[in-house]
């Protein structure tokens, strides 16, 4: 061992003088540096040459041999090698010590290796996977990149301390603190990488969060970003997300538009339900197939309510309104074009003809036709008051005249 760190000593004795021993230093730290900034050079000049593994194996060899060798040479030129044999002595380290510290070198060593051939076989094995995207194989580098390190490092402590199962057992009681303490953290962590690999919705997709609507711009092991239609961020913790349901309107490439029209009583359910049915099928954003379709939804107090629907493809809020817009256009001007009434809301007043009715006062006012009416309609608010005034076509008003009349 001494030999090894008296190897360099002859190189104070050429370098006698400071600004020669300056020069050997910058020029070893020179050195290390170049093969620090082209190693990764290096590795892709032999992945194209040799096999990757050999690659790495020889591109790590060359820079551990360029760091040893310029630690050596700037520990010889200044004549340090002496001080770290005699501290080497004092402390008495025998072969056993040295062994265990070239197996942690090497371990290490070899831990980063194996890391890097890992990487590479899952971006080899899921780089043609359509279904796992970027996002998630950087997610599963970094799991086995944890996992193997994790292993590396129970290994060399138990190279290292004796009594290993004291210092895991202490280990599992503090990450059970730490456990306790960050639940609501941990809890959000381990719904992000659920996120990640279930993947019910990607990034740029158009989804909805109980209340909140927008694109997904970024997905992390925290939480979810979402861009609201009026420029907003949203930030929903996973957490929230893995617990709440979550609509995806971009999930499927297409998206069904509605639109609810109401016609007149008088009008012909069938007849307005073709020409509306004709209308959308026609327009730029519907998709042929599905078809649009008209359906009859319900009696409304004016009038009866068709609902329109059509399908559009590659959903986006910009697409949607801009679809849902023209329809509304186009559907008016054809019903205005076929002569089909979309009413105003219309209110019908009616009175009891026990009671004498409503009459119309020549003023516009309200009259009661006997002393002897209800109390209650007596007092009834102002604003249920005909207005002779009132346009017939946004309220009708009829009542029934009493005997007076």
């Amino acid at each position: 061992m001494s030999e090894i760190l008296t190897g360099f000593d002859w190189l104070s004795n050429v370098f006698e003088t400071t600004n020669g021993r300056l020069a050997v230093t910058f020029a070893a730290v020179g050195v290390l540096l170049v093969v620090l900034l082209s190693y990764r050079r290096l590795q892709g000049w032999l992945a194209e040459r040799t096999r990757p593994l050999y690659s790495d194996i020889i591109s790590v060899s060359v820079l551990i041999s360029t760091c040893l060798l310029s630690l050596a040479v700037v520990l010889g030129v200044w004549d340090y090698t002496s001080q770290i044999q005699s501290v080497y002595a004092d402390q008495d380290l025998g072969s056993d010590v040295i062994a265990r510290g070239v197996f942690t070198f090497v371990l290490v060593i070899g831990t980063l290796i194996a890391t890097r051939f890992v990487r590479r076989v899952l971006r080899e094995v899921l780089g043609s996977a359509t279904a796992v995207t970027d996002h998630q194989r950087e997610i599963t580098h970094r799991l086995s990149q944890v996992l193997i390190w994790s292993v590396s490092l129970v290994i060399i402590l138990g190279v290292w301390v004796d009594d290993l199962g004291g210092l895991l057992v202490g280990a599992g009681f503090l990450g059970i603190v730490i456990g306790m303490a960050a639940r609501q953290t941990l809890g959000t962590v381990i719904a992000g990488f659920v996120l990640m690999f279930d993947r019910p919705f990607e990034i740029g997709d158009w989804i909805e969060v109980d209340d909140e609507e927008g694109i997904v711009t970024d997905i992390s092991i925290v939480n979810t970003r979402l861009q609201s239609f009026d420029g907003e961020y949203i930030m929903i913790p996973n957490d929230v997300i893995s617990s709440s349901i979550v609509t995806n309107r971009s999930k499927r490439g297409r998206l069904r538009v509605e639109v609810d029209v109401g016609i007149d009583y008088s009008t012909d359910p069938e007849r307005a339900g073709e020409i509306a049915k004709t209308v959308v099928s026609d327009l730029d954003e519907s998709l042929m197939a599905p078809s649009p379709q008209v359906i009859t939804k319900e009696f409304a107090d004016s009038a009866v309510v068709l609902g329109v629907r059509f399908w559009i493809d590659n959903p986006s809020a910009r697409r949607f309104l801009k679809a849902r817009t023209v329809a509304i256009h186009t559907i008016k001007r054809a019903f205005e074009d076929e002569g089909i009434k979309i009413p105003y809301p219309q209110r019908e007043l009616t009175g009891r003809a026990e009671t004498g009715g409503f009459r119309i006062a020549e003023d516009g006012t309200r009259a009661a036709s006997d002393s002897s009416l209800d109390p209650q309609e007596n007092d009834m608010d102002d604003s249920a008051e005909p207005d002779a005034t009132d346009e017939p076509t946004r309220e009708t008003k009829t009542g029934t005249p009493s005997e007076d009349d």
